[in-house]
């Protein structure tokens, strides 16, 4: 059997939600409600009966709707037949590893250390081989090209990206996409932050600089609907008879009263409105929780220009950001996430979420700072 790492935030969350007045910092999850709009037409979709299965790429009126949507706010060329709807993301991140495993007959799967926690479950799942290369948080976390091309051998089936990035907040650059692109090695792009983006250009894809990658996205994070379980995979012409022969097996088909809901998400105006100003709200948020972070004294691991994290570096007070979570959620009533979830170069730090109100952000990092101030007189913190 297959070794599967836990994904400890969630053990942290389960902690928390048994507990009382708790400020929740540890989930990456809207905490705006979906926009009417999307809502109406799910219960539309319910009360005329149109809930049986779809086709197993997902509905054409929905595929035709990202492809427009990715052309239009990306500046991208990609057709309706490219793209395959599924039930989240997470079966998109499936169907893309496979069909590059499978096609290519390589194992290696490269990502950054940190990066997002699930990747290496989903690659050993896969019978893949994750190889990390290291981001460095002297530099900000920011892509170095160098690293990962030391990394690229004969077995090397892709290069698995995000951005904008969970954990670190960091957007990749054109130049990033360009230099990546320029490895000759397939691209796994999970673009599911893309919209999020506070800094410089909002969209933007590997699409633009290589016609060689898999890119995932989805409807949770910038449409606030995470419940509905919904995402697409955007897959080149070779990979498309395999993918379809995955998505028959797999998944049937993806929900297709989400996908009703999904059609009005991406070409109705007023959503598009709405979003717009989630996204002015997280940035509003993620400057005043920056603001407070600093007059709290506490160490910012690097400026956050997307998605909607903070990395906080607290290594003058554990070596153990797991521990350390977990007794400052006992001590402080804060939920936030350890460092090592994301890999071993996170160790000694965590990530917060501004997905939250104000208030919420304020009250959590005043205790967070109280808790760290106490901690000034415990030289021996580690060990307690």
């Amino acid at each position: 059997m297959k070794k599967i790492t836990s994904f400890k935030v969630m053990d942290i969350l389960e902690k928390a939600i048994e507990m009382d007045d708790v400020i929740h910092l540890e989930i990456g999850e809207p905490d705006f409600d979906t926009p009417e709009e999307i809502k109406e037409e799910g219960i539309r979709a319910i009360r005329e009966e149109k809930i049986g299965y779809t086709h197993s790429f997902g509905m054409k009126k929905l595929r035709e709707a990202v492809a427009e949507y990715y052309n239009s706010h990306y500046g991208t060329s990609i057709r309706y037949d490219n793209v395959v709807v599924t039930s989240g993301t997470s079966p998109a991140l499936i169907l893309g590893i496979e069909a590059i495993l499978e096609y290519s007959g390589k194992k290696e799967i490269l990502a950054s250390n940190p990066g997002y926690a699930c990747y290496p479950n989903f690659v050993s799942f896969l019978n893949g081989e994750l190889i990390t290369y290291e981001l460095d948080l002297k530099n900000g976390f920011k892509q170095d090209i160098q690293a990962i091309k030391s990394k690229i051998t004969d077995n090397t089936a892709a290069i698995l990206i995000n951005s904008p990035c969970n954990p670190t907040g960091v957007v990749m650059s054109p130049e990033d996409y360009r230099e990546l692109a320029g490895l000759g090695v397939t691209i796994i792009s999970d673009e599911i932050y893309q919209g999020l983006v506070y800094e410089g250009k909002r969209y933007d894809s590997i699409l633009n600089y290589t016609e060689n990658a898999i890119v995932l996205n989805g409807f949770s994070k910038l449409f606030a609907m995470t419940g509905w379980r919904l995402g697409y995979v955007i897959v080149p012409d070779k990979y498309l008879d395999l993918t379809q022969k995955l998505a028959q097996n797999l998944f049937i088909s993806p929900n297709t009263i989400s996908q009703y809901a999904a059609i009005e998400a991406l070409t109705n105006s007023n959503v598009e409105k709405k979003i717009d100003a989630m996204a002015e709200s997280y940035n509003t948020r993620r400057l005043f929780a920056l603001d407070e972070l600093q007059k709290q004294g506490l160490e910012i691991a690097a400026i956050p220009q997307g998605a909607y994290y903070i990395i906080i570096d607290v290594r003058k007070f554990t070596n153990d950001s797991l521990k350390f979570c977990y007794d400052l959620l006992m001590n402080a009533r804060v939920a936030v996430t350890p460092g090592i979830d994301f890999g071993s170069n996170l160790e000694g730090c965590i990530r917060i979420s501004y997905a939250t109100s104000i208030e919420n952000l304020k009250e959590g990092i005043n205790r967070l700072g109280k808790y760290l101030n106490s901690l000034k007189n415990l030289p021996h913190f580690n060990e307690v």
